[in-house]
């Protein structure tokens, strides 16, 4: 089985001039994304996105931004299915707490079974501590944590607070979230050693600031294993910031330690061909369209991961 996560930068679908058209790969932080001449680059930035998917050719997509289900929809009939011929009969994408409307989003050549939100859950029902200055009945998750079985795997498909625009005051929200993502998974598998799960998607903690603790520790081994610590050190990065010429780590894929035991010898691969050109650390072909800055994909790369002779029911 081979599941990507991939955080696809605000993929939204608006009418326009009559028409259904997608956003653009941006978030307005970038000057040269501001302009009107941005919005012609948008159609192509989604075409690139599909082209990474179809490269992946994986049995499950773990999407991050997506904005509802009529775009994840519209993105699988007139983008995806058209880039590489690949259909996904199990979509899901449920509402979260992203005032915006980034959402997670699963693509699945498999039935999802046991599909949970956990948007709603609370500081106070899970028993955790709030942050100063949260209230303990306000929801844990800036996103959410959803949560699916395929066969014999769960997975606990997250996106977490963002560490700008402040840095201290996001650290805590992020305890918090990896402290409730480790409750919800002791609590269904604490019995069960040999369980095979994984935490996957962006988890947001910043990979380059010397002696910082990171926020995701409770997630962290030994309570899970960190599949990406298995690549080269050099080749650990999945984010490119075009303004600050800026390499980072957000996304995350997190083993149980059976999981990781069996597939002992599995290291993820990160599809970096839809990111900017001038992402200079990437050494992959580019997909023909993909521009200096824009066109691309995103401004994260993909994550691909193998499990060959995962049972599935």
């Amino acid at each position: 089985m081979r599941i990507v996560t991939f955080n696809v930068q605000n993929l939204r679908l608006r009418r326009r001039e009559g028409r259904m058209r997608f956003d653009g790969a941006r978030d307005h932080d970038v000057p040269d994304d501001t302009t009107p001449e941005a919005i012609a680059l948008d159609l192509a930035d989604r075409r690139l996105t599909a082209a990474v998917l179809a490269r992946a050719d994986a049995d499950m997509i773990c999407l991050q931004e997506v904005f509802n289900l009529v775009t994840l929809e519209f993105f699988h009939d007139h983008l995806l299915r058209h880039a590489g011929g690949h259909s996904y009969p199990h979509r899901i994408c449920l509402p979260g707490n992203d005032g915006g409307g980034r959402d997670l989003a699963v693509l699945s050549r498999r039935p999802l079974e046991d599909v949970r939100s956990h948007a709603e859950l609370t500081p106070e029902m899970l028993g955790l501590p709030a942050p100063d200055g949260i209230r303990a009945d306000t929801p844990i998750f800036r996103r959410d944590c959803l949560r699916f079985r395929v066969g014999e795997l769960t997975l606990f498909h997250c996106h977490f607070k963002a560490p700008w625009p402040d840095l201290e005051r996001a650290w805590p929200v992020r305890r918090m979230e990896a402290l409730a993502v480790r409750k919800l998974v002791e609590h269904e598998f604490a019995t069960d050693p040999g369980a095979h799960w994984m935490i996957l998607g962006d988890l947001n903690e910043p990979s380059d600031i010397a002696n910082a603790v990171p926020a995701i520790a409770p997630l962290l081994p030994p309570f899970a294993v960190d599949l990406l610590a298995r690549m080269p050190s050099a080749e650990r990065w999945t984010y490119y910031n075009a303004q600050d010429d800026h390499y980072a780590c957000p996304d995350a894929v997190l083993a149980s330690p059976a999981l990781a035991q069996r597939w002992r010898d599995v290291v993820p691969r990160v599809l970096r061909a839809g990111l900017d050109r001038a992402a200079h650390r990437a050494t992959e072909t580019r997909l023909t369209d993909v521009g200096a800055h824009r066109p691309h994909a995103s401004d994260h790369a993909a994550i691909v991961v193998d499990l060959d002779g995962l049972e599935l029911g």
